[in-house]
């Protein structure tokens, strides 16, 4: 059967499990998340379906099933799986996407590395999805295309499937024209995002930097433009931007481009924070702790997260501050990324060489003051760990939004809590009621920790309120309709992009 809607995204909507020698396809481990909201769409529409990459030994295995009917909570739709041999995944995923894309979306460009690019297979990794959408889909389905290792996609379902509506949301930062043209293959990629229907964002900045590089190299018209609300435009972020395009013309086609924040799932978090169990892993936090202070950050292993700049700060903080010793402890996790992705080999090494340096000079027998975990660690228990810390200190160089920053203000059921924020990350436009720090500057660091540590309880609890107002608000199932709005031709009603006068 053709499906209404078709959503394209790398990775599967289930987990494989093996039971008794035979796959089973069970539910993602946490309902809070991206996929569980994209999957909630099939319910609205009479067939749906799923686009996704599986590893193959062997993509001509007649064993191989591509496609698989599922059906759960959400409904049934089907999952198209892409059998990609381990060297297609290295080639399209880990090199091309995480070794040239990454560091230019996110404004590194001593990182670009062009030479082990190989565009002809990330062409014909994304000719194949497209192929399996335009199959899959009905007449005058919708397809939503996601995220930048999936740039070439539109443009190639327009060719094959010109009925079609196509929306694209772009799950990173993009960047300024000068940084996006580092890449050779601008105008390729460019030309396939200006083939959509909707190009959607994280924030207002974002859609202004892609309009920039739109123009910079194609005959792009600007025919609407919009006023950003107050509730998007922290006033000391970064990011801010007080007007954004919404509308573009390029040849004949129409392109609406739209900020909407990805969202958490703030209810989910808030039930596991109020739980018994989640009381009790509380309570036995902070009685190890004593009357210590916690500082917590959460991140991936990555060169944009910022992690040797937290824990310098910190250093400096027990150097200029030696009250503070046996007084505040330090939890940073930091999960490291895919295991065969080589670019963030060194990262872990130097994270843990430098929390090594400050526990030897300032720890004791009795007080650590770093604990670095390079796990990944289960939802309730981290929920758990937002409710007993004292800050969250979440300052990444740079990052398309940051949930982190969000699921930390929706397990504080209690509106109690600190968030320090960088104001470079997404999450600081709609989030200004945070701490927000500059991360380049060790005096913007170090005041917004201390400024945190001493903060007094009338204070936090405002800050608290108001962030857990705008994260309510704004949650992923908020993202997810507008999104769909758009591309439905309605008028949208995110605040961060009213209706010009």
């Amino acid at each position: 059967m053709s499906s209404n809607i078709v959503i394209v995204y790398h990775r599967q909507p289930y987990t494989e499990v093996k039971v008794d020698g035979k796959i089973e396809f069970h539910e993602n481990k946490s309902p809070n998340g991206i996929v569980p909201t994209l999957k909630s769409f099939f319910g609205r529409f009479d067939s749906g379906a799923w686009v996704a990459w599986k590893e193959a030994e062997d993509p001509m295995n007649p064993g191989f099933e591509r496609r698989v009917e599922i059906e759960d909570a959400h409904g049934a739709y089907t999952v198209s799986r892409l059998p990609l041999t381990r060297e297609q995944i290295k080639s399209f995923y880990e090199v091309s996407s995480k070794e040239a894309f990454w560091p230019i979306l996110h404004g590194f460009k001593e990182r670009y590395n062009y030479d082990p690019v190989d565009w002809p297979t990330f062409r014909e990794v994304n000719w194949a999805f497209a192929e399996a959408a335009a199959h899959e889909a009905a007449d005058g389905a919708v397809v939503w295309v996601h995220d930048y290792n999936l740039w070439l996609v539109p443009g190639y379902l327009r060719r094959l499937r010109p009925d079609l509506k196509i929306s694209f949301f772009h799950h990173t930062p993009f960047p300024s024209a000068d940084m996006f043209n580092v890449l050779p293959w601008r105008k390729e990629i460019m030309e396939s995002l200006l083939a959509c229907d909707v190009v959607g964002f994280h924030i207002p900045r974002y859609v202004a930097n892609f309009v920039s590089a739109a123009r910079s190299m194609l005959d792009v018209d600007v025919t609407k433009r919009q006023k950003v609300d107050d509730d998007f435009a922290a006033e000391f972020s970064a990011l801010t931007e007080v007007s954004v395009p919404s509308e573009l013309q390029f040849g004949d086609q129409t392109i609406r481009v739209q900020a909407s924040p990805v969202g958490i799932d703030f209810g989910y978090i808030s039930d596991v924070a109020g739980r018994s169990e989640t009381d009790e892993q509380v309570t036995g936090i902070r009685a190890d702790l004593g009357d210590q202070k916690l500082l917590l950050s959460v991140g991936r292993t990555d060169y944009t997260k910022g992690g040797i700049d937290q824990l310098e700060s910190f250093k400096r903080l027990l150097e200029a501050k030696p009250e503070l010793r046996g007084k505040v402890r330090l939890m940073h996790v930091s999960v490291p990324a895919n295991k065969n992705m080589t670019v963030y080999e060194n990262i872990q090494a130097d994270l843990e060489q430098m929390a090594g340096q400050i526990n030897g000079q300032f720890g004791s027998l009795d007080w650590q003051p770093i604990a670095l975990i390079s796990r990944a660690i289960p939802f309730t228990e981290l929920v758990a760990y937002y409710r007993a810390a004292d800050v969250a200190w979440i300052t990444p160089l740079a990052d398309g939004m940051n949930l982190v920053a969000k699921e930390f203000c929706a397990a504080r059921s209690d509106g109690d809590g600190v968030l320090v924020l960088s104001e470079f990350a997404g999450a600081a436009v709609e989030m200004g009621s945070a701490l927000l720090t500059n991360p380049f500057s060790n005096r913007s660091m170090d005041s917004a920790i201390e400024q945190a540590l001493s903060m007094e309880e009338p204070e936090r609890r405002d800050r608290m309120a108001a962030l857990r107002r705008v994260i309510q608000t704004y949650d992923i199932q908020f993202w997810a309709e507008h999104q769909m709005q758009a591309l439905g031709g309605e008028e949208a009603r995110l605040a961060s992009l009213p209706a010009a006068e």
